[in-house]
C-alpha cells in the first residue's frame, strides 16, 4: 500500500475549492481519432482552461494552502509559460503578490500574458533551469514561498481534479492518456482515478527526445537526463519530480514515447480535424494514438493539457507536420543553365500535379559545372505516395534530385 498524503477526499476538497476559479473543461469526441483507433476517443480540453492550461488548478490549491504570514510574504515561481501564467492568476485571485522568473528567450505572448495576470516578471538566463535557480535564490533572500511546477503534494492534488472530471464526464472510460514532463498531472490523475476505478489504464506520454521517465522507472528512482530537447517545451523536463515519481511508479500503467514527427503531425491533426489549438506538449496523447492506434483499449480519453503555443513556433511545427504527413516536399534539382530549362522542369512537375510554392536558384557551388545550376524547390504534395511519384518522375526525366 502507498503512504502518500493524498486521499480522494482531499481531491474532492480541491475540486470544491476550485469551483468558480478553474473551468470544468469540456470533453469533446473525435470521429477521426475514433475511426483510427477503432473505439470511441474523447478529448479532455484543458487547452480551454483559464490561462490556457491545467496549471491553474495546482497553483491555486498550493497558494490557497499557505498561512496568512506566508501569503503576506508573496510567492515566486520559474517557468517558460504555462506554470508562470497559472501562478500569476492564482496569486492575483487570492490577493498574493507574485514574482515569476522566465528565461530571456521565453515567447513574448507568454511573458505578456503572465504580466497581464498580475505577476512581476523577471527575465533571467537562457534556460528554465537558470530561471529556476534565480527564483530559488530570490525565495531565500526575500522569504517569498517558492511554488514548484510539479514537485509538491498540493500541486499534485490540484491537478488530480482533472481525473475526477474525466470520471464524471466519461464514466465508461477504459484508457486515459496524459502528457508527462515532471509528472504532476499524470500523478494527480492516477491518484484520483485508480482508487475509484482500478480497471482504468492511466498511461503517460513523453517526447522521445526528452523522456526521463522510462529510465527512471526502470531504475526505480528519478534519473536526470544528460541531454534533452524537444519542440514540446511544456514537457521538456530533464528529471522526474520526486513526489510525482512516487505516485507514477506505483499507480500508472506505463509511459509511451513519441517522436518529434508524430508531435508535429498531431498538432496538424489538432488544427485540421479536431478544430482545436493545442501546444505540442498538450497534443502528445494524440501523437501516441497516431503512432500506435491499436495499442489502447477504448473508450480512450486523451488529455489536451495546454493550448499556449507561440505563433512563430506554430508556423515551424506546422511546416514540420506537413513534411511528416507527406504534404510538403523540399527538393534540390540540378539542371542545365540555359534559357527554358526551368520551364521544362516546371512542366514535369505540372504533369505529376505538384504545386510549386517557392523556387530559388543556386549557382555558386563548387560541385556545379560551369553550365549547371541547381534549383531549390518547395512543393505542396498530397501524401507520401505522391512525394515518391514526384521524385520518380523527375529522375525518369533525367534530373539529379536530392532531398
Amino acid at each position: 500500500m502507498h503512504s502518500w498524503p493524498i486521499t480522494i477526499d482531499d481531491v474532492r476538497g480541491a475540486q470544491k475549492m476550485l469551483a468558480g476559479v478553474a473551468r470544468v473543461t469540456p470533453m469533446e469526441t473525435s470521429r477521426y481519432l475514433a475511426e483510427l483507433v477503432g473505439a470511441p476517443v474523447h478529448l479532455k480540453c484543458e487547452n480551454l482552461q483559464r490561462t490556457g492550461s491545467f496549471k491553474l488548478r495546482g497553483a491555486y490549491v498550493r497558494i490557497a494552502g499557505l498561512t496568512p504570514v506566508q501569503k503576506a510574504g508573496g510567492v515566486v515561481a520559474a517557468s517558460a509559460g504555462n506554470h508562470a501564467q497559472g501562478v500569476a492568476l492564482a496569486a492575483a485571485l487570492l490577493g498574493v503578490r507574485s514574482t515569476v522568473f522566465m528565461p530571456l528567450a521565453a515567447p513574448l505572448p507568454k511573458v505578456s500574458a503572465t504580466r497581464g495576470y498580475g505577476a512581476e516578471v523577471r527575465l533571467h538566463g537562457s534556460t528554465v533551469d537558470d530561471a529556476l535557480q534565480a527564483a530559488q535564490r530570490y525565495a531565500e533572500a526575500t522569504g517569498a514561498v517558492f511554488i514548484h511546477p510539479f514537485d509538491h503534494w498540493d500541486i499534485v492534488t490540484g491537478q488530480a481534479t482533472v481525473g475526477l472530471e474525466i470520471l464524471e464526464q466519461c464514466p465508461e472510460v477504459r484508457t486515459i492518456l496524459v502528457g508527462v514532463g515532471g509528472g504532476g498531472l499524470l500523478a494527480g490523475i492516477a491518484a484520483a482515478v485508480k482508487p475509484l476505478r482500478p480497471d482504468v489504464r492511466v498511461v503517460g506520454v513523453q517526447a522521445a527526445a526528452a523522456a526521463a521517465y522510462p529510465p527512471s522507472l526502470a531504475a526505480g528512482r528519478p534519473i536526470t537526463l544528460e541531454r534533452f530537447a524537444t519542440m514540446a517545451d511544456g514537457i521538456q523536463v530533464g528529471r522526474p519530480g520526486d513526489i510525482p515519481f512516487e505516485v507514477i511508479n506505483t499507480l500508472a500503467d506505463g509511459i509511451r514515447t513519441v517522436s518529434e514527427e508524430s508531435l508535429s503531425r498531431a498538432l496538424l491533426v489538432g488544427l485540421e480535424r479536431l478544430k482545436l489549438v493545442v501546444e505540442p506538449a498538450g497534443v502528445s496523447p494524440v501523437a501516441a494514438l497516431l503512432e500506435q492506434p491499436g495499442a489502447f483499449e477504448g473508450p480512450v480519453v486523451a488529455v489536451l493539457s495546454g493550448g499556449n503555443i507561440d505563433p512563430q513556433l506554430m508556423q515551424r511545427v506546422l511546416r514540420h507536420g506537413l513534411v511528416a504527413a507527406g504534404r510538403y516536399l523540399s527538393l534540390r534539382v540540378r539542371l542545365a543553365d540555359r534559357p527554358g530549362a526551368l520551364a521544362d522542369l516546371l512542366a514535369v512537375l505540372t504533369q505529376v500535379d505538384a504545386n510549386v510554392l517557392d523556387v530559388a536558384h543556386v549557382r555558386i557551388d563548387p560541385r556545379l559545372g560551369l553550365t549547371e545550376v541547381e534549383v531549390d524547390l518547395h512543393l505542396e504534395t498530397k501524401g507520401p505516395e505522391h512525394c515518391t511519384a514526384v521524385i520518380s518522375e523527375l529522375r525518369d526525366a533525367g534530373y539529379v534530385v536530392t532531398q
